[in-house]
């Protein structure tokens, strides 16, 4: 399910952030401000299973996080870990971003431990590692 920010529900709204919260926040033990105001540029990718949010990934106009094309705040909920959610919500990211910004490179920032993830994907390193929230990242591109 692909919307904008104006047309996400107040439940799910509630969903996506609660889901952030606990990912980025709570299990990763990360102390920063999620709601970046960036959310209402994007358009929000979710999958639900039992009418809870499984997996989520936000995508970004150029020129919002990186001069290109990303895809953000890609998670997936602890209960449906295993079940190939994060391959599927790429893919899907991946196609909705080349249908809503035309086909042209994709940046991301992943977690180090992500590389090779992302890697089966077609995502190429780009730079070196840098620390962000005390967790090892890398710029990613995937070319087109």
């Amino acid at each position: 399910m692909l919307k904008t920010f104006d047309e996400l529900t107040v439940y799910q709204l509630y969903q996506i952030l609660k889901l952030r919260s606990a990912i980025f926040v709570l299990e990763q033990q990360c102390l920063y401000q999620d709601m970046d105001d960036k959310d209402q540029q994007c358009y929000h990718l979710m999958i639900f299973e039992d009418n809870q949010l499984a997996a989520y990934t936000r995508l970004l106009p150029a020129g919002l996080s990186f001069k290109e094309v990303s895809i953000g705040r890609v998670i997936t909920n602890q209960a449906f870990r295993g079940r190939g959610l994060a391959r599927k919500i790429m893919q899907q990211s991946i196609e909705a971003c080349y249908e809503l910004f035309g086909k042209q490179p994709i940046r991301i920032g992943a977690q180090l431990y992500l590389k090779d993830f992302y890697g089966s994907l077609g995502f190429i390193q780009q730079g070196e590692m840098y620390l962000e929230d005390d967790i090892p990242h890398i710029e990613m591109l995937l070319a087109v």
